[in-house]
């Protein structure tokens, strides 16, 4: 059974979705690769689980407090693209990957075009945390939420103050 709710964070709504009680997407309003609306389930009460816990992650994230999310995760995809989305998870907070530096880490330095595709769609954007592969070059490359977002996130993962405090535009309440 799969359900959603959405909530408030600095970059923008976030609708998060829950596969049998377990995290298994995460989406910005204007995402690309965002499923259809319909296929998010019933609307679920926002203080129910898992939608409280990753709740009040996201809420510590965007506050400086914590670095690494906990909360369990259901993800939905082929077995290479699990990988990928595994190895995201070992980038450290405010540091950054090429996608060649993700497929040598996978065992296969020549994908690095297939682990693109597979950072493209993860469903699980910040908490499996996309966001962090750069090109080779250091340049932004593309991102499901969009470059100034991703850019956004760097400098606040890089900057270690809480995102949406003063200076910061753009930023909507925080929960």
């Amino acid at each position: 059974m799969k359900q959603h709710t959405v909530v408030d964070s600095p970059y923008g709504p976030l609708t998060l979705v829950a596969t049998g009680g377990v995290l298994s997407g995460l989406y910005m309003t204007d995402q690309r690769h965002r499923p259809p609306e319909e296929s998010f389930g019933d609307l679920g009460d926002p203080n129910d689980t898992p939608f409280a816990e990753v709740a009040e992650e996201l809420r510590a994230y965007f506050a400086g407090e914590v670095k690494d999310f906990s909360v369990q995760l259901h993800l939905h995809g082929t077995p290479f693209q699990r990988s990928v989305w595994a190895e995201l998870r070992r980038i450290p907070y405010g540091e950054t990957r090429s996608y060649g530096q993700l497929a040598a880490a996978l065992g296969n330095p020549n994908a690095s075009r297939a682990v693109g595709l597979a950072n493209g769609k993860n469903p699980l954007g910040i908490i499996v945390p996309c966001h962090r592969v750069v090109g080779a070059d250091g340049s932004l490359t593309g991102y499901g939420g969009g470059l100034q977002r991703k850019q956004q996130l760097l400098d606040f993962e890089r900057g270690g103050q809480g995102a949406g405090q003063e200076g910061q535009e753009g930023t909507l309440a925080l929960f």
